[in-house]
């Protein structure tokens, strides 16, 4: 090679990189690339095809594209059969080479698509940098049939640096959409951190994280009662409340990502889901990812998100996901503790109420009564008009005084100061139950978790009246360092889980979201025929520390 051909080639490939280096618009870098080899070399054609692995796919760029190759809107160029595409997908073609017949070529031909200006040949050569494959760059030139030595090294040059610039602009543009994806995940996270309303945060949390990053289907499943439970489900801009549960070993993928604690990804598997997943509304899926959400490490739950489309998340990286799933659990932690110190702050505020009408008002009705009976006494059959007046006042003024104990109760339930079990037992006495009580443990409880048992044992007690057709009910109370749990056993007929399965009452669902508020949890055991019982345990610990800050 001559002296002067080799400086012409060498200001050639300059260039060439300073013209690849000028975007990071991978369809710009193309089209300015091909128009710039086209004007250094002389050729007067050219395409470069983008083939991807995965799909398959073959997208085209071209530049001073005869007539014939691009008629139809370039429906030749955009096939995939040809000689050189096919060597490529088998991984047989390794330098640039000469086409001595281009099937594209002669079919524009014979088939008189148009003028091919005298193109008759052209040499394709791979697209690649290191181990990574992106596609073929072809040339031509009219009335061409060979390329020489030198100018297919030369195109092998270019194309490196071509191969070179597509992984730069590739790598820019995977950090620039894992950018946007952090960008999203903090507008995320502020909106499901406003929430304030712990029993709409599934719901809602859905919602946010669907509509963000434009995802087709969202699922939240919380661990309980050794199941998991559908919580909440978007799909297709669409969210609903659920409250549906599937056994522990029988959610796919789901549970796959809560037994084993980390992420999983399905990219293009075309799955129907399994029967469990189906019953609850989740549908058919090509690619999904599953994010335990966890709590100091361990799992409580799951978020899935899946797609009817092929590799929707494979751009995602682990870290964003379990970032986005933790977060949403801090965001839950964060909203239980909100919701306890509010729940504290209502019941101190009706224990003040309670009190003060008790002093105040209470006593003032009862001396109003007492005046009345008083009055009554010394007028008695002088003034019989105003005798009966008096005798009016006094009736109403003990109707108040029972309804203003009613109320009170109802503001701090008579009989808690003298113990959980002792309240308890006296309300299911006065609905005609026999009431058995235990107690394990001695130490005090914190005031909401009291209350929490409280209602929970009134709801019970409410359904055994009502269902379960028996009146003798035992109470449990257990008391540790870590934790609470109060357990209330009728000896009435039960009800099969089968026919309830994945449905809750609005009295269940009371009990569970009360249990739930303080971070514990509730569980509803029953079978036709046997006992029913009816479980909340609450931590203690992390109450009494967060109470010791107050």
């Amino acid at each position: 090679m001559s002296a002067e051909k080799r400086a012409y080639e060498l200001v050639a490939l300059k260039e060439i990189a300073e013209t690849l280096n000028s975007t990071n618009d991978m369809e710009e870098m193309l089209k300015d690339v091909l128009a710039k080899l086209l004007q250094v070399t002389g050729f007067t054609t050219g395409w470069i095809f983008m083939i991807d692995h995965h799909s398959e796919d073959l997208s085209v760029t071209t530049h001073h594209l005869p007539e014939g190759l691009r008629a139809n809107n370039q429906a030749l160029m955009c096939g995939s059969a040809c000689w050189c595409v096919e060597r490529f997908k088998q991984n047989k073609l390794e330098q640039a080479v000469n086409i001595i017949e281009c099937s594209r070529i002669t079919y524009a031909v014979n088939n008189e698509l148009g003028d091919t200006e005298g193109v008759s040949h052209h040499a394709t050569v791979p697209l690649h940098a290191g181990s990574d494959r992106f596609g073929l760059l072809n040339v031509a030139q009219s009335g061409k049939a060979k390329f020489s030595e030198e100018e297919l090294a030369l195109l092998q040059a270019v194309a490196y640096q071509i191969g070179t610039a597509i992984k730069r602009i590739r790598l820019y543009q995977v950090q620039e959409k894992h950018a946007l994806h952090y960008a999203k995940l903090g507008d995320v996270i502020q909106k499901i951190n406003a929430i304030q309303d712990i029993n709409n945060l599934p719901l809602q949390a859905v919602r946010y994280i669907g509509d963000t990053f434009n995802w087709q289907h969202v699922s939240l499943f919380m661990y309980e009662q050794e199941q998991l439970s559908l919580r909440a489900h978007y799909t297709d801009k669409c969210v609903k409340k659920e409250w549906l549960s599937m056994e522990i070993d029988q959610g796919g993928t789901v549970s796959t990502a809560f037994r084993e604690n980390r992420i999983v990804t399905l990219s293009d598997c075309h799955q129907v889901p399994s029967s469990s997943l189906t019953s609850i509304g989740i549908p058919p899926f090509s690619s999904a990812v599953a994010i335990p959400l966890r709590i100091r490490s361990k799992p409580i739950g799951v978020l899935f998100i899946s797609s009817q489309l092929g590799r929707q998340f494979d751009d995602y990286l682990e870290d964003f996901l379990y970032s986005l799933g933790d977060h949403f659990t801090l965001s839950v932690e964060n909203l239980r503790v909100y919701e306890q110190r509010r729940e504290l702050a209502r019941m101190e505020e009706r224990n003040r109420m309670a009190r003060d009408l008790h002093d105040s008002v209470i006593q003032k009705i009862f001396s109003l009564s007492f005046l009345a009976k008083g009055a009554e006494t010394v007028l008695a059959g002088k003034e019989p008009i105003v005798e009966r007046s008096l005798q009016e006042i006094r009736q109403l003024s003990q109707e108040t005084l029972k309804e203003m104990r009613t109320l009170i109760w109802q503001l701090r339930p008579a009989g808690l100061e003298h113990g959980l079990l002792t309240a308890l037992k006296q309300y299911g006495k006065n609905m005609g139950l026999t009431v058995f009580e235990q107690v394990e443990g001695v130490r005090e409880l914190p005031r909401a978790i009291e209350e929490a048992f409280w209602r929970i044992g009134q709801e019970a007690m409410n359904n055994v009246k009502k269902h379960a057709e028996t009146n003798v009910v035992y109470v449990r109370l257990v008391k540790t360092e870590q934790a609470a749990s109060i357990e209330i056993k009728d000896q009435g007929l039960g009800f099969s889980p089968e026919k309830r399965k994945g449905k809750l009452t609005m009295g269940m669902l009371t009990m569970r979201e009360r249990a739930e508020t303080l971070g514990g949890e509730l569980s509803i055991k029953s079978a036709k025929g046997r006992p029913t019982v009816v479980k909340a345990t609450i931590p203690v610990a992390t109450d009494m520390e967060m109470w010791n800050e107050e």
